[in-house]
């Protein structure tokens, strides 16, 4: 994609989204668009796998000290040293073992690093996530018994499904629980999530365009 396209694309991304946030997920692409982006003044970058983002992201923390970058991925326990070290957000928090190693990182570091809880909110049984039932003892147990920053919930919405009942059950759970933070709605899907009430969309393809493939 030519550098006119991108920012073409992200111009028309932000005037429809409005007020939502828009993360740029820039999984599998290279450092260049990103660098552009940056260049054009967006700050919030979202990656699914601890490793790439190791590798294409510090370069570009150093150039740019204000970026914020997410981790949008599922996190291995044996990940979180090098999550807790290089992400700014971690939205994929979905159950104890990983909020309890989170906990114990940042302590040893000093370094706290706001969450978003990942709810299952389609209660599909090979997605991970927290059953949208048990979210509420789940973030009491994140803040008093873990001490995390919980600054949301995040979802996903069973593919193939409309997903606007999905997206408002999340928003009607994080209004009881009093979180103000929205991660819902992707490339395909993010007029429904904002008309929902998302406060953060997910965009991969719709900005950068087809993976690279392998």
């Amino acid at each position: 994609m030519t550098l006119t396209a991108l920012l073409e694309r992200y111009a028309a991304l932000k005037a429809a989204i409005v007020p939502a946030k828009l993360l740029a997920v820039s999984k599998t692409h290279p450092a260049e668009p990103v660098a552009e982006l940056l260049a054009a003044g967006h700050r919030d970058f979202g990656e699914n796998r601890v490793q790439e983002a190791a590798e294409k992201y510090p370069p570009l923390k150093r150039l740019y000290p204000d970026l914020r970058l997410h981790l949008i991925g599922p996190l291995q326990t044996n990940k979180v040293k090098q999550a807790v070290a290089l992400f700014d957000v971690i939205e994929t928090l979905d159950r104890p073992k990983l909020a309890q190693a989170l906990a114990a990182e940042m302590a040893r570091t000093g370094r706290h690093v706001p969450c978003l809880i990942e709810v299952n909110i389609g209660a599909e049984p090979q997605k991970a996530g927290i059953a949208p039932e048990q979210t509420a003892d789940f973030l009491a147990a994140c803040r008093d018994e873990w001490q995390l920053e919980i600054s949301g919930l995040m979802c996903i919405p069973p593919a193939g499904q409309d997903p606007a009942p999905h997206f408002k059950r999340l928003a009607f759970l994080a209004a009881e629980l009093g979180l103000a933070e929205l991660s819902m709605g992707m490339s395909g899907d993010y007029q429904a999530s904002i008309a929902c009430g998302a406060t953060e969309i997910r965009v991969g393809t719709a900005l950068f365009g087809a993976r690279p493939k392998p």
